[in-house]
């Protein structure tokens, strides 16, 4: 059979730079790769390995016989007595290459594409299956057992799966890890971590705790259900070793899923959580691509609102920098900044609430002052309308990772964060939004709640709510109010000094609006925006959709 030759280019640990002086010629013949000499080839004393010219980088590892089945080939056929050495065959698996040295048909673990191609699902299973130093068991409820399912399918499942399991039934839940007055919940999802890590130690550190990085992942799922009227979302977590004995590090999701039905749900959670397994094993380094890697194929389909880490894998991490990330990477429309107590996603505190929200960009600290005071009243005020208990109405200031204006930079995460702290000092929470215009606020936060949804925003907000054009939607304007103005929302328009009311506008280039005021100051009704506008303004303040609220008491500055 005709040989033919691939290049093997030495490639250095230090960025992958191609070191093409010190290659060398082997030649592929008769399913064997053998030098011209008719030796085996060395590894590479930089990287142990040889990057052909097919785009392959076969690394020497400990073989793992018997896995010729997963490639393949995109010519017709492709077999180990072959000749060819064609991107085509090997391309498909990308960690994945053959050593066809002593003429042995033998898949060696550690093959990436030159181009450095993030591996699919498939192929992150299969790497963590063949990889003998993890060992771990699985825990699913409420989206069947996707996760375990995709290392039962891809092969050598018994390097990496030492329990699977799914307690469906609450009474042999709670058996398992306790009784509980909510099954998707964090408490729930703690109580699973703490019993199969434990059980998974005890039964198995003896035997293989010295040579093996024991994992235990668990989740609890509320999937969409057969009338589609419930929320669907869910917790994930996942305790792991990074060396065999090592102390434990952990790490916690809440997910909310976005697909149509219940088995494009489960598929959804199942490639998440390869994902999740596969980032704290192998990508940790890259701290910055992290939530990247763990999102990979799902972007649109889960929104992932909440992160906690903890353990040496991820000393050095940042907690709330990494829920900021969320918002700013795509992957959250909103996280929750409590002034005190620990994180929560925002499901857990708008659930069934009463809800006061009031915007803005909150750069300045009279700003934040003069928010404080907003806020407050407009919880006042609604407690007023509704006669709701005081513990049933949250109020929250809202910011967005969005700059102002479109010409504006965004702001950058510790910007953010700085932002988020001085809100904090007045004892404010915070949600940080992925968006910038109201009526998306409305959106994320009628998911959680069917009360009372109130903002309470300043003249000058008004203003540029007013003016501003909604070219992404269809119907701009109009249906930007439509979907701000849902059934349970109404504006409450904050009184405004007419001194800052004519710079505020003039700084939007806003034209034609009138007023007059009353000591100074201008409400809501006192204020006339140019027709045609002026008709809906006036619509909306005659159906109580727009509420003008009093002018306040001086406002006193605090320490």
């Amino acid at each position: 059979m005709r040989s033919k030759r691939a290049e093997a280019t030495e490639v250095g640990d230090g960025g992958g730079q191609d070191l093409r002086g010190q290659a060398s010629e082997w030649a592929l013949n008769n399913g064997k790769l053998n030098s011209e000499a008719g030796r085996n080839p060395r590894p590479s004393p930089l990287r142990q390995g040889l990057l052909c010219h097919d785009g392959t980088f076969v690394k020497t590892f400990p073989r793992y016989p018997g896995m010729d089945q997963y490639f393949r080939p995109i010519e017709s056929k492709f077999s180990f007595q072959d000749s060819r050495c064609d991107a085509g065959a090997f391309g498909q698996i990308i960690r994945y290459g053959l050593s066809f040295a002593g003429g042995s048909r033998e898949l060696y673990k550690g093959v990436a594409m030159a181009s450095r191609e993030i591996p699919k699902t498939h192929q992150k299973a299969l790497e963590i299956n063949l990889d003998k130093t993890s060992y771990g068991s699985f825990a699913e409820i409420g989206a069947g057992q996707e996760v375990a399912r995709w290392f039962l399918v891809v092969g050598g499942a018994s390097g990496t799966v030492a329990k699977s399991i799914s307690a469906y039934d609450k009474e042999v839940s709670d058996d398992l890890y306790g009784s509980s007055a909510r099954y998707v919940s964090r408490e729930r999802l703690e109580a699973m971590l703490n019993g199969e890590w434990s059980q998974l130690v005890k039964q198995l550190n003896e035997s293989r705790g010295s040579n093996t990085r024991f994992f235990s992942f668990v989740d609890t799922v509320s999937a969409r259900n057969y009338a589609g009227t419930n929320e669907p979302h869910g917790w994930i977590g996942l305790r792991f070793q990074l060396q065999p004995g090592g102390a434990p590090s952990e790490i916690i999701l809440h997910i909310n899923m976005l697909d149509s039905s219940g088995i494009l749900e489960q598929e959804a959670i199942g490639i998440l959580g390869v994902n999740l397994i596969y980032a704290v094993f192998y990508e940790l380094q890259a701290k910055e691509s992290f939530l990247d890697h763990l999102a990979q194929d799902v972007e649109k389909r889960v929104e992932i609102d909440h992160v906690e880490v903890r353990g040496a894998a991820f000393e050095g991490w940042d907690q709330r920098a990494i829920l900021a990330e969320l918002v700013c990477a795509g992957l959250a429309e909103a996280v929750y900044f409590p002034s005190s107590g620990p994180p929560l996603p925002p499901i857990e505190v708008l659930h069934k609430k009463a809800v006061v929200l009031a915007p803005g960009s909150f750069k300045q600290r009279g700003s934040i002052l003069a928010a404080n005071q907003m806020l407050a009243s407009g919880m006042q005020q609604l407690r007023g309308e509704s006669d709701e208990k005081d513990s049933a109405i949250t109020g929250f200031f809202c910011l967005s990772v969005l700059p102002l204006w479109d010409t504006d930079s965004p702001p950058g995460i510790p910007d953010l964060l700085e932002r988020i702290d001085a809100l904090h000092t007045r004892g404010g929470d915070v949600l940080l939004f992925r968006e910038r215009e109201l009526y998306s606020m409305t959106a994320v936060v009628d998911r959680y709640t069917k009360e009372h949804v109130r903002f309470v925003v300043g003249l000058s907000l008004l203003v540029r709510t007013w003016e501003y054009r909604y070219t992404r939607l269809a119907g701009n304007f109009l249906e930007a109010l439509s979907r701000l103005l849902a059934q349970n929302v109404r504006i409450y328009a904050y009184p405004m000094k007419s001194s800052d009311l004519e710079i505020s506008i003039q700084s939007v280039a806003a034209s034609g609006w009138q007023w007059t005021d009353v000591n100074g100051w201008v409400s809501a009704r006192q204020l006339h925006p140019p027709p045609p506008i002026s008709h809906l303004y006036n619509y909306v303040l005659d159906m109580n959709l727009l509420v003008p609220m009093e002018i306040p008491a001086p406002l006193t500055p605090q320490p």
